[in-house]
């Protein structure tokens, strides 16, 4: 069994729980109120500013030059495009560029970040990968089984999963679980663990996200 298997694996009633919550269960069939979605993109935004920090400390923690330039470039399209489409995105759901820089975190959002960016800077890289996987790999899962369903008759949550479940994202999470494999066959004990308890953590950060944006419409 590869290495990221075992991780899905361990956290495998926390990614059961992420695709049975009401807030995904609502995309799919366009029952959610779009005043949840917003919260979510309102705090998406935030996420992935801090996100494009965890990705160019791993630039930096990276032990390969080829690794060093994969996530330089993820972190600058992560900064650039990604939030040019994000802004593009959260537009159409009438959020406007002011609103997002004036959104606050909630609570999950920081805790999710701030966990995110400790690993980063005081965790091995191996510990960091792991840390990573459950976002790249989750969404793309959530996705591609969402894909599966009924098209939702909410074009801008049927976009949503057009993006999540196609091929440029599935790829990118390919790759992050390739990493994990690598660096999970060449590691002990002690730091498999270490990166097993990193994903079961950032997996329950995920899910702790959607809940998130399903309990507060403020």
């Amino acid at each position: 069994m590869r290495f990221s298997e075992q991780l899905r694996q361990a956290a495998a009633e926390v990614w059961k729980a992420q695709h049975e919550h009401p807030f995904v269960r609502g995309i799919a069939d366009s029952t959610l109120d779009p005043e949840r979605f917003r919260v979510y993109v309102r705090q998406d935004y935030l996420f992935l500013i801090e996100y494009g920090r965890v990705l160019a400390l791993a630039c930096a923690r990276a032990p390969r030059l080829e690794l060093m330039v994969r996530f330089a470039e993820l972190a600058h399209s992560t900064l650039r495009t990604e939030m040019d489409l994000h802004r593009a995105y959260a537009a159409e759901w009438g959020i406007t560029s002011e609103e997002l820089e004036r959104e606050r975190p909630q609570a999950v959002t920081r805790a999710y970040t701030d966990f995110l960016l400790r690993i980063a800077a005081l965790g091995d890289f191996t510990e960091l990968l792991a840390a990573l996987l459950p976002c790249m790999w989750g969404y793309s899962e959530l996705g591609q089984r969402l894909a599966q369903d009924q098209r939702p008759a909410e074009q801008r949550y049927a976009r949503w999963i057009d993006m999540y479940s196609g091929e440029e994202f599935a790829k990118l999470a390919r790759w992050c679980r390739e990493l994990c494999d690598e660096a999970g066959a060449g590691a002990g004990k002690e730091t498999r663990g270490r990166m097993q308890d990193a994903f079961i953590a950032s997996s329950r950060y995920e899910l702790d996200f959607w809940e998130s944006a399903w309990c507060c419409t403020a």
